[in-house]
């Protein structure tokens, strides 16, 4: 039976978002919160970007020590030789590559230096590049495929299979499509090409949660896995891509969706409240009271009929349960009244302070490259650093010192 997988994009196109920023730990943590939700991929960012390759390292040796469970890590170049050329000697063993597909971006953003011809040898070229060099698994994405004509859109996927694309990436780029049209679309091109079409759905309209349920369902019609492309509180670019948690529990409860469909990933949603609260807090997007899962109304009640129901049996007007979510966390920089923190400028005595109070114990002769980690992270960050960044910190400081490169003997 075809199955369900999910490709995360916090790292990639989250980041991308105006107005918000995420420190090269924060996208750490983000791979660690993937990992231990039991996430199949996440798509880590941009390997030819000068900026990004200390971090790539870190988290590639991080994914080797077990951080991040069985979390594949993917980057993401346009469909150029030269970028996927940049990119190769990272090692990372995944790759998306992308290019513009539809008449209005070949006409009004290439203008005139691709036509439809040129967009295909150039996608052709980048992916056969990226095969020939080892590439494990290698993603083409038709940007703005939504707006793609469909003859148009089978040719590109069928030359994208032919240089050995594994998957074909159509991007709802505008969030402009819908739930019939999406899933007959995936249907039909999932039949004709005969690999996965992979769903990224913006949610410029509302529906990215409901286009990429759909756009899965039109996959798995033609007898092929999905991958579902998501960001953690769905944040992205414009009015955001389609949110993680809300994907991964429609699959589970929505009717007429959970009772034919397999997920492929063994998923611990006990780690979903944490993740998205901590999201909240490292990106400054306070969560809307109504986020599905972990907003702060998504299990309170309060008018009488409601309430009275809700008290009879919570089954009356809640789908889901509250516990599968895992807890509300309680981090130590958050405590209230009297508190000693470490961080940027803080001393030896504070650090150990906090650390016996949370039961970490780094290993042996390893307390001091912690401390100064922590000094490096808060600064880097700007914020009081999470329960979790100071335990991922104490348990790999080796690997996470390779964020930092120069500061570190």
């Amino acid at each position: 039976m075809a199955r369900i997988h999910f490709l995360d994009v916090t790292n990639r196109d989250g980041v991308q978002t105006a107005r918000i920023n995420l420190s090269k730990l924060g996208k750490t943590m983000v791979n660690f919160y993937l990992g231990r939700l039991g996430v199949a991929q996440s798509e880590v960012g941009f390997p030819f970007l000068f900026h990004e390759v200390p971090y790539i390292r870190a988290n590639l040796a991080l994914a080797k020590a077990g951080a991040f469970g069985d979390l594949r890590l993917s980057g993401w170049t346009r469909a150029v030789v030269a970028d996927v050329e940049a990119s190769l000697p990272l090692g990372l063993e995944h790759l998306n590559l992308s290019i513009s597909t539809s008449d209005q971006m070949i006409r009004n953003k290439f203008r005139g230096r691709l036509d439809h011809d040129a967009v295909i040898r150039q996608m052709v070229a980048a992916t056969r590049t990226a095969k020939a060099a080892g590439v494990a698994t290698v993603g083409v994405n038709a940007e703005d495929g939504s707006r793609t004509d469909d003859a148009y859109l089978t040719e590109f996927a069928l030359a994208a299979r032919e240089a050995g694309a594994d998957r074909v990436r159509y991007c709802d780029t505008i969030g402009g499509d819908s739930p019939g049209r999406i899933r007959e679309r995936f249907a039909s091109l999932a039949a004709t090409v005969g690999i996965p079409v992979e769903t990224h759905c913006h949610n410029d309209l509302g529906m990215a949660v409901a286009n990429s349920v759909a756009g899965a369902l039109g996959d798995l019609d033609a007898g092929q896995d999905a991958w579902v492309n998501t960001c953690v509180n769905g944040i992205g670019e414009r009015a955001g891509n389609a949110d993680l948690l809300s994907c991964i529990l429609a699959f589970r409860h929505a009717f007429g969706v959970a009772d034919r469909v397999e997920l492929g990933d063994d998923l611990d949603l006990t780690w979903a409240r944490r993740f998205g609260l901590w999201a909240a807090y490292a990106f400054g997007q306070p969560l809307p009271p109504g986020q599905p899962g972990v907003g702060a109304n998504a299990f309170a009640h309060e008018s009488g009929i409601h309430a009275d129901g809700a008290l009879k049996d919570r089954h009356n007007y809640e789908l889901y349960e509250d516990e599968t979510l895992g807890p509300f966390p309680h981090d130590w920089a958050a405590r209230e009244g009297r508190v000693v923190l470490t961080g940027e400028y803080g001393g030896n005595a504070g650090f150990r302070h906090v650390l016996d109070g949370l039961g970490i114990e780094p290993a042996s002769g390893d307390e001091d490259l912690v401390f100064r980690l922590v000094q490096l992270a808060n600064a880097s960050t700007g914020r009081p650093l999470t329960d979790d960044e100071l335990r991922l910190l104490a348990t790999w400081p080796h690997e996470l010192a390779l964020l930092y490169p120069g500061y570190l003997s």
